[in-house]
């Protein structure tokens, strides 16, 4: 099972399986270009291995030009 929170909206979803993260920004509908994905305090790539209990944010980056 995988945990994903996502800010700002501070809510969480699980997903029983999830291989990368493109399969799982496919899931939320999201854009590799438009959120940081992070594990553990660190980036990932949309090529990245997600792995069977990890905990993933996926935060909305927005600019403010």
């Amino acid at each position: 099972m995988v945990i994903v929170t996502l800010e700002p909206e501070n809510t969480s979803v699980t997903f029983p399986k999830i291989n990368s993260v493109l399969q799982l920004l496919n899931r939320l509908q999201r854009k590799s270009t438009g959120v940081l994905v992070i594990r553990n305090g660190k980036l990932l790539t949309p090529d990245c291995k997600i792995l069977h209990n990890d905990n993933i944010i996926v935060r909305d980056v927005t600019s403010r030009g």
